[in-house]
């Protein structure tokens, strides 16, 4: 192990330590920044393993289909301070068939991408900002390093601030580059835009800093198009979207940055206001803005659904709600303590109820542990499900996930499993068994990196028995960092 003296304040724990495993790109030494550092330190490796070495347990010769993940991981020194979701798309992929395993990584090649391969340097600042308009493309980089999609026979990366559809081959993970359906779809599409399973409808939204500050759109399997503005007061930062089975829920947080001190000093400076209602907008599936109808709750924030679904007169959603989303930092961060203090997840599950004859609403908290990331069996997308997989998350930043969660909504319960000291895990999706038909009869799968001795593998639990471990670990023969969302696609 390559160590430094710990000198940021979660050095207290092995995974915020300032210390950088020997893969690590060397510029990263001198920066004392916990999110390039630890089980976070990023990796520039691509590497195809045709063949995975099972070193535990054994891979379930019904498991068939690939598990892939995205994440962010920079090539080049920032030119600013660092955040989290500045670092280049990488895609880390394994396929599973007749029992065997095999592993590719990649980046995503975005255009933004070559362009630095070119200067062989950091051309964007990054979303601490000050942004620069006069660079290419756009003042900060669309680096599409958020989330995966699969749609229509093919695999797209997505950004959370809303970017190019970027086309990657669902079997290499090769680039094919920007999708627009034929030109068909012209706005900037954001990470956790979704595919109904029941219907095979791709449904996006997009959102900025000038109006129209949302979009709204829907994908046919056959290509055609539905679009929409959406009004809002001004740009937000929703980071996903409610699809029930008849119409999909946009979101509209009390949180946002002023207008005239971005448009002064290109900085956002996000700040929530607590007099401010949060509001969920229902739109019918081929709705326009005229459809749309708000519902207003209590102040708060959230990054994930987890699912939503209609209950007689009644649209519910449920998802991981944060009460305060700016809690107030370390003055010991410096410079970061904004941002650490931003990327603190402290979310609990939670129930939203419309009444979309009366326009009456309802809300609960259902479970104050501290979980996100949310997987559910997908062919219940749109339809009430029982069960969620979720990370288990100390209160600390940087936020890692410590142990797989798996949460029955009947009994409002959760089954865990820790995944053990120094080891650290990934959003883990619901794999179905061919043959199954229960809502848990399958597998969930974790990627999961050792900062002991910097070792990565790939966790197959059975998704009725968490707590009992894996029954499969399959070896990843070089380091795999901590990344963001994850998808299961069916052979």
């Amino acid at each position: 192990m390559d160590s430094l003296p710990i000198t940021h304040r979660y050095g207290k724990h092995l995974s915020h330590a300032r210390f950088h495993p020997p893969d690590a790109p060397s510029w990263i030494a001198d920066i004392d920044n916990p999110y390039l550092h630890g089980v976070l330190a990023p990796t520039t490796r691509e590497a195809r393993y045709d063949t995975l070495e099972v070193i535990e347990g054994r891979i379930p010769d019904d498991l068939h289909g690939a598990y892939l993940r995205n994440g962010t991981n920079p090539r080049f020194r920032p030119k600013n301070r660092y955040h989290w979701f500045d670092g280049d798309a990488m895609v880390h992929g394994i396929w599973f068939e007749g029992g065997q395993a095999r592993y590719v990584n990649r980046y995503v090649e975005t255009k933004a991408f070559a362009l630095e391969s070119e200067a062989q340097a950091a051309i964007w600042p990054g979303v601490l900002g000050p942004f620069d308009f006069s660079l290419p493309l756009s003042p900060i980089k669309d680096t599409a390093n958020t989330d995966l999609v699969a749609f229509d026979g093919k695999l797209y990366a997505l950004w959370y601030e809303s970017g190019a559809m970027v086309s990657l081959d669902p079997r290499t993970l090769e680039t094919l580059g920007r999708e627009t359906f034929g030109g068909a779809l012209r706005f900037p599409v954001s990470a956790h835009s979704k595919v109904d399973p029941n219907t095979g409808e791709l449904l996006v939204f997009g959102y900025g800093d000038r109006a129209p500050f949302m979009r709204y759109g829907v994908v046919r399997p056959d290509g055609r198009v539905h679009t929409t503005d959406i009004t809002l007061p001004g740009p937000r930062r929703p980071h996903d979207l409610g699809v029930s089975a008849s119409y999909c829920v946009l979101h509209d947080f009390p949180i946002f940055h002023s207008e005239a001190v971005f448009q002064k000093t290109g900085k956002r400076v996000p700040l929530f206001h607590r007099e401010v209602p949060t509001r969920f907008g229902v739109i019918p599936r081929y709705g326009t803005d005229a459809d749309v109808r708000w519902f207003e709750f209590e102040p708060c924030y959230m990054l994930h659904t987890v699912n939503c679904y209609e209950d007689g007169d009644w649209l519910v959603q449920v998802g991981c709600r944060t009460d305060d989303p700016v809690i107030k930092g370390d003055p010991r961060d410096g410079e970061l303590a904004s941002m650490i203090s931003f990327l603190t997840l402290q979310a609990g599950l939670y129930e939203w109820r419309m009444n979309l004859r009366t326009g009456e609403t309802k809300e609960r908290s259902i479970d104050r542990t501290n979980a996100e990331f949310p997987t559910f069996d997908r062919r219940r997308m749109g339809h009430k499900n029982r069960y969620a997989y979720l990370q288990d998350i100390p209160y600390e930043a940087p936020a890692t996930f410590d142990g797989l969660l798996k949460f029955d909504f009947e009994t409002e319960r959760y089954e865990r499993y820790a995944y053990g000291e120094g080891v650290f895990g990934s959003e883990a999706p619901f794999a179905p068994r061919a043959s199954g038909t229960d809502e848990d009869d399958g597998y969930v799968l974790s990627f999961v990196t050792d900062v002991n001795d910097w070792s990565s593998a790939c966790l197959v639990f059975d998704a009725r028995r968490i707590a009992d471990g894996p029954v499969a670990k399959v070896r990843i023969p070089h380091r795999m960092p901590a990344g963001f969302h994850a998808l299961w696609v069916p052979a």
